[in-house]
């Protein structure tokens, strides 16, 4: 038998997912929408498809997420206590350990962390911004090209925090992405642990989460056990 946590409900991960690719998506298509360049090689009607398509994807980045927030208040109170939590000396030292960790994690040993690490605070920090700045301008630039003439000032404006936001986003969600899915040795399987079942194994919480992991044991209601397979 081997224990595991349940560290993401179903909302949760449905959330994350849906969003996680229409990002994906929107990446890609925003390239032909924003450099002219691409444009040119492609037919007019595939050009269309292609904008219209980030249109769509543009109202499920954001819609996803809010709807999510409308059905679970007490899931976003518990999102921003996690991220807006005092930091302890763990947290310090977990940052000013993680580039020599990255390079040489058999060497260096990592303070425990709580049910978000300081790290992840700081990064997805960052993507919650960018993101907020990209649905933001991106609904500007909808209403500007689609339903009514805006300032061109604005327009120029809102282009611009959208390009800026775009890298930040790609940068972040990028690094986001090497450590989720588990590129990076010690992180393997965590991707399954979002885009899977939401559990982890309690071996693999205590190494990355300590501090929250031996209080979710010591509670106990959300740790199972499974039969292993043979």
């Amino acid at each position: 038998m081997t224990r595991y946590i349940k560290r993401h409900t179903l909302q949760t991960r449905i959330t994350h997912d849906v969003t996680v690719i229409a990002c994906i998506l929107l990446a890609i298509s925003g390239l032909f929408v924003f450099v002219p360049a691409l444009n040119n090689l492609l037919p007019s009607s595939a050009t269309f498809a292609i904008r219209m398509a980030h249109r769509v994807l543009g109202i499920v980045f954001i819609a996803v997420p809010l709807i999510s927030a409308i059905l679970a208040p007490k899931g976003v109170k518990h999102l921003l206590s996690n991220y807006f939590a005092r930091w302890d000396k763990d947290d310090v030292t977990f940052i000013k350990r993680f580039l020599p960790y990255m390079l040489g994690p058999k060497r260096v040993h990592m303070p425990d962390q709580h049910e978000v690490k300081s790290g992840q605070r700081l990064a997805d920090g960052v993507l919650f911004l960018a993101g907020f700045l990209i649905a933001i301008s991106g609904v500007f630039l909808l209403v500007g090209t689609t339903f009514v003439t805006l300032d061109a000032g604005l327009m120029l404006f809102m282009r611009l925090a959208h390009d800026v936001a775009f890298v930040l986003f790609a940068v972040f969600g990028i690094a986001h992405i090497y450590l989720g899915a588990g590129v990076f040795q010690p992180y393997r399987r965590m991707g399954k642990t979002m885009f899977g079942n939401g559990m982890i194994s309690e071996s693999d919480a205590l190494y990355h989460w300590g501090h929250w992991a031996r209080e979710t044991i010591e509670k106990g209601d959300k740790v199972v056990e499974v039969e292993d397979k043979k």
